[in-house]
């Protein structure tokens, strides 16, 4: 079992930054990829980025490659959203999530755990 809290998220102009993390209780933290997701309002959840299990490899969707960055920590099982460049676009509510292995994947579906999600909102 795996518990997240999401943390970070408000209101910031466009071309600001914001960093999001998602805190994670539970043994299999550092067993398992992790991933970000959003869901604007009136649209569904979107693929934002993930890492495997050691933070060796990661992927970004491409609407925000170049501008976000993510990031673990096992040995405080964190895990970070750095998002640098902000547009209108990204407003959306953020959530973290735990995959079923150690490989990074963008399918929501192989996803066993979710946190609440923390509101993004990009004025502009």
């Amino acid at each position: 079992q795996v518990q997240l809290v999401e943390s970070g998220g408000g209101l910031v102009q466009a071309g600001g930054s914001l960093r999001l993390s998602c805190a994670a209780s539970g043994r299999s933290f550092s067993n398992r990829a992790m991933g970000w997701f959003r869901q604007a309002p009136g649209k569904e959840r979107e693929f934002v980025a993930n890492i495997s299990w050691n933070g060796e490899t990661t992927t970004y969707a491409d609407s925000v490659k170049g501008r976000f960055t993510i990031s673990r920590d096992n040995a405080k099982n964190t895990v970070g959203l750095q998002m640098n460049i902000l547009k209108p676009e990204d407003t959306a509510i953020y959530y973290c999530a735990a995959a079923r292995s150690t490989l990074a994947t963008t399918r929501e579906g192989r996803y066993d755990y979710w946190g609440q999600g923390t509101q993004v909102t990009v004025s502009s």
